[in-house]
């Protein structure tokens, strides 16, 4: 019996018990005095010798279509974003200007609180 095979029995095992898989990985770990991941791919390992994992599907190659469907979706991302950077700053400068008429409006009076403050320590 390979280490592979003995490994793929006992996680079964303890899945068959209850355990998550994870966690029967990590407990034969422990057992065997392996890394984690060394478990793992002996267990999978051994599922592909006996034809139980289901090989990936290769992704398709990527079509003139695809790329022109992918760039114009980039494309219409970007003009949004334009359109969001042009309210991010009017927002900004409307808060701007109201700053800039407020210190405007209030300057009188903060001079004379000042100069007040000044002429009571000078005296």
């Amino acid at each position: 019996m390979t280490k592979a095979q003995e490994v793929y029995e006992r996680v079964e095992a303890l899945v068959a018990s209850g355990s998550r898989k994870a966690d029967a990985f990590r407990q034969v770990a422990e057992e065997f005095g392996q890394p984690f991941n060394s478990m793992r791919g002996a267990y999978y390992a051994h599922t592909r010798s006996i034809g139980q994992s289901v090989p990936r599907k290769r992704k398709r190659q990527t079509t003139t279509e695809d790329a022109i469907d992918s760039a114009v979706i980039v494309l219409n991302r970007a003009i949004a974003s334009i359109d969001g950077e042009i309210e991010v700053a009017k927002a900004r400068a409307a808060e701007a200007k109201a700053e800039y008429e407020h210190l405007r409006d209030t300057a009188e009076e903060r001079k004379v609180a000042i100069q007040a403050k000044i002429d009571a320590l000078s005296a």
